[in-house]
């Protein structure tokens, strides 16, 4: 149950992020925030992207970490979960890249990424515990 425990955290670790990003920091600057932006609204005006499209993305992010953390007991739904928050965390690295940020600056979502990666190969069983 060790590995049960790491994946659970990753679980966990995504979640918190996910929801401290979107509803606590939503209207906050970060180091981490493309550009110089102050928000997620001018953050994602950096990238070129809509209001819709910060919308539509916040709550793909949001409802595949609440998924992730429901898949601890319900596991059927970490495959999915975990893809879908992969594929969003290679979008925003890809944003990053895009407008030339720092590399410092994609590392939460690298981050986010690998431990997306660590639950869909745990889940997938192509990691044993």
């Amino acid at each position: 149950p060790v590995m049960e425990d790491f994946v659970s955290a990753a679980k966990i670790i995504l979640f918190v992020s996910i929801v401290n990003v979107w509803f606590f920091r939503v209207n906050h600057g970060t180091q981490w925030r493309g550009g110089d932006a102050k928000s997620m609204k001018e953050e994602f005006q950096v990238y070129g992207l809509s209001q819709t499209m910060m919308y539509m993305i916040g709550v793909l992010k949001v409802f595949s970490a609440i998924a992730l953390i429901i898949s601890i007991w319900y596991p059927v739904l970490a495959i999915p979960a975990s893809a879908a928050m992969g594929f969003l965390m290679m979008g925003a690295i890809w944003m990053h890249l895009k407008v030339k940020d720092p590399i410092k600056k994609a590392l939460p979502a690298f981050l986010f990424l690998l431990l997306s990666a660590f639950i869909w190969l745990y889940s997938a069983g192509m990691i044993q515990g």
